[in-house]
Order: C-alpha cells, then structure tokens, then sequence
C-alpha cells in the first residue's frame, strides 16, 4: 500500500460517524505488519490527538495479534522448542527483541560450564559444576524481594537481571544444561518450578529438552535427583517432594514427580504473568497473557 493512501485512510480515523472509524480500524488491521512501518512514519507529524491515539492503539493490536499467531505456530509445529516459545512470550514485554541477545548470554554460561565440564564425572559433580558457573560465576539468584513482579518471567530481562522466579531461572539452566548434553528436564511442581537429572538420558544423543514422547513413558521416569535453580541449584530427592506437598495439603500425583511438556512449561509463565500483570494492575497486558492462555487452553 502507498503511504498516500494508508494518509487517506488515517485522516477517516477521528470522523464523526463511528461506523467509518470501524471500518476504517478494521481495513488497517487487516494490512498487518507491513502497516506498522508506515503508521509510525505518520504518527509523529499527525495533527489530531485522537488520530494520535488510534494509530498507536492499531499498531498495539496489530503486534498483539502477530504473537498470538506465532504461539499458534508453535503449538503445531513438531518439537515445540522450549527456546522458541519463551522467545515469544518475552515479545510481550520487547516485541522487538533481539533473539541474537539471548543466544550470546545463554552461549556464555555454556561456554563457562564446558571448560570445566568432563564426561567422564558423575552425574552429581556435573550438576555441581553447573551450579558453580550459574549462582557463582554468572550470579544468578531467585528474586525474593520482587517475586511476582512480571520482570522475573521474561528470559531477556532475567538475562540482563541475573534474578527470576523458578520457572524462568529453570528454564535458562536446563537450557543451557541441554546444550552440552546433560539430562536435566523441568518437573511441574505446584506452586514451585522445579528440575530433574534423568538417569536413562545420560547417553547420547539427548533428545530434545521436554520431548512430549519422554513424559508419557515409564521408561524415561526414573529421575536420579531434582534440582532447586530458585535456591542455588539445591539437590534434593522425592522424600522431600513427598514431604513438601505434604505441607501444602496437595494429593500426590506421579506427574508431579516426572519431567514435563515444553507447552506446560509455556501454560505456567502465562499463569504467572497473568499474576504478575494483576497486582501491578496492568490490565492491557494482562489481557493479551489472556488471549494467549486461550490459544493454549483451545489446543488442549
């Protein structure tokens, strides 16, 4: 489309018949983002404050409605990379965010571990290793102070931070414990993200982190410890899960003992920024984390 014509159509945003207004709404939403490059070109010089306001609310629909279409992507694609889907979550907080960014920090912490790394350690030392160059190299910590602000659920702000919630600090430790081939798998723990060492995994090639096939088989269950990354990679076993859940008057169910699917990992930092954009009374983003728990609830 010209810039003359999106212009034309622009100048229909603040008529007085409400029907040309919708339509007109409509007519640009539908351009999608090709748009968007045009209507910030126009938005600085536009004379009408109503105009002004119209045109950023379009470009935040547009944007909203491209991420909601790249989680459907994601949903239906064959590995639902765990990589991937927190990228597209953390569109919410930066929707341009550089995923070169995040693939340089998680390649450091890498990078770190693998000097160190000798395959011929147990799978206890590795994990201690792994603990050294997280929370004491590159100084990771669960925010306490903070907990349920929306900043500890987003992968390039934790990055940057060097403190999250336990699911996102999970998330860049088994990442990372992934890339240099070590079994280490998310556990949907309630109310408190947790991680596995996988004892049939210890071989290669490692399948993919959360393969949907490992959670549903009897044969991939037997965890030989679980992991704290929100209290320093403390090591513990399932007396202790057992006791925990205890506390809290759950029912035991085996899946909170067994590693998870990379969608319920998704499903999880959802819930939590729904939380998070609550209490810091964010209604339009916590309406877009809506929209998206919507398309996950859809697909199940």
């Amino acid at each position: 489309m010209e810039i003359s014509e999106l212009k034309n159509m622009v100048y229909l945003l603040d008529d007085s018949d409400d029907r040309v207004v919708s339509h007109v709404e409509e007519k640009i939403f539908s351009l999608g983002l090709t748009s968007i490059p045009l209507l910030e070109s126009l938005w600085p010089d536009e004379e009408s404050v109503v105009r002004q306001e119209r045109i950023i609310e379009l470009i935040k629909r547009i944007k909203q409605n491209v991420l909601a279409d790249e989680l459907k992507s994601w949903l239906n694609s064959d590995d639902q990379d765990l990589l991937d889907g927190v990228f597209i979550i953390n569109k919410i907080l930066d929707p341009n965010i550089d995923r070169q960014f995040i693939e340089n920090q998680l390649d450091k912490i890498k990078l770190d571990a693998w000097l160190e790394l000798n395959y011929d350690l147990t799978s206890f030392e590795k994990v201690k290793i792994l603990n050294r160059i997280f929370f004491e190299v590159h100084e990771f910590t669960g925010d306490t102070d903070t907990y349920h602000h929306s900043k500890n659920s987003f992968l390039s702000s934790v990055l940057e931070r060097k403190k999250g919630n336990p699911i996102s600090l999970a998330v860049i430790y088994s990442i990372v414990a992934q890339r240099l081939n070590i079994p280490i798998y998310g556990v949907n723990l309630p109310q408190h993200f947790i991680l596995g060492y996988v004892k049939d995994l210890e071989w290669p090639p490692l399948l993919r982190f959360n393969d949907e096939s490992l959670s549903r088989e009897s044969q991939y269950s037997d965890i030989l410890f679980y992991i704290n990354p929100f209290n320093n990679g403390l090591i513990f076993n399932q007396d202790n899960i057992h006791k925990f859940l205890k506390q809290l008057k759950l029912e035991v169910k085996d899946d909170y003992f067994k590693i998870c699917e990379n969608r319920d990992i998704i499903v999880r930092i959802l819930r939590n920024l729904e939380v998070s954009f609550s209490k810091e009374n964010n209604h339009s983003k916590k309406e877009q984390v809506r929209q998206l728990m919507n398309i996950m609830n859809k697909e199940d």
